[in-house]
């Protein structure tokens, strides 16, 4: 059902299941899918694709330009999967590029006044509570919680089922199963996280164990690594190592306060 102020343009392609509440707003290229639901003063823009079962609250502007002195207007991106929430005022920008889209995943939770910058990729079941704000070109892991104003600098990676404490921000990369507290200040694994998430205590208790040989022993980046390598073998562990010998612009480290 679209409701009768909503404005609609005939070329976006709308599914007949789709509820587009009042005020809200269908630019030209947007793509909507079955079962989704649009409150007031919602606007869709951009070459915007979105799967099924989305909701929007009120106020969403979702696939808007992206906020690049280099933009020049190209015909960018955002694709966005199935059933995520977008609670109120909740911006998520498409791609400056042709070459890349801004991506978000499945069953997502964007509380209130989140926003997710152009080139960025959400995985999937990462929740970012109010006002967390994602950069340009990050990347958010499967999991991942992102509390209160919590910040991520552009390009930077956040791992799956990593927590960021409230008001906490990384201009770093964030490993998987971690918490970060203050700026860039790892403490700890996300324990509860991972319990809930079904992971063995055995798994849980290699990771804590390759977490420490790598954060907290007294060895070089390199060596820590090559020393991890050989001593854990488990998936958790090894997704953890991987992480961080991948990572571009360094990682987090622990901290003691």
């Amino acid at each position: 059902m679209i409701h009768p102020t909503a404005i609609v343009h005939e070329n976006a392609q709308v599914h007949d299941s789709a509820e587009v509440g009042p005020y809200a707003i269908i630019d030209e290229h947007v793509t909507l899918g079955a079962d989704c639901e649009l409150g007031p003063h919602v606007h869709l823009t951009g070459h915007t694709t979105i799967s099924s079962g989305n909701r929007f609250h009120t106020g969403c502007v979702i696939g808007d330009a992206p906020q690049d002195v280099k933009y020049n207007g190209e015909p960018t991106q955002l694709i966005i999967g199935d059933g995520n929430t977008f609670r109120e005022h909740v911006t998520i920008h498409r791609s400056n590029s042709v070459d890349e889209e801004t991506q978000i995943g499945s069953e997502n939770f964007f509380m209130a006044n989140s926003h997710v910058g152009h080139n960025s990729v959400v995985g999937n079941k990462a929740i970012l509570a109010n006002g967390a704000l994602v950069g340009g070109h990050a990347m958010i892991g499967d999991g991942a919680f992102l509390s209160g104003n919590a910040v991520v600098h552009q390009f930077c990676r956040v791992g799956a089922l990593a927590m960021m404490q409230g008001c906490s921000g990384v201009s770093l990369d964030l490993p998987p199963f971690t918490i970060v507290r203050g700026i860039n200040g790892m403490c700890g694994l996300n324990s509860v996280g991972l319990k809930r998430a079904g992971f063995a205590a055995e798994e849980r208790r290699e990771l804590k164990q390759a977490y420490h040989a790598l954060f907290l022993s007294d060895d070089l980046r390199k060596e820590a690594l090559e020393k991890a390598r050989a001593g854990f073998t488990g998936v958790l562990a090894g997704q953890l190592i991987d992480f961080v010998a991948t990572s571009q612009r360094g990682t987090c480290s622990h901290a003691d306060r």
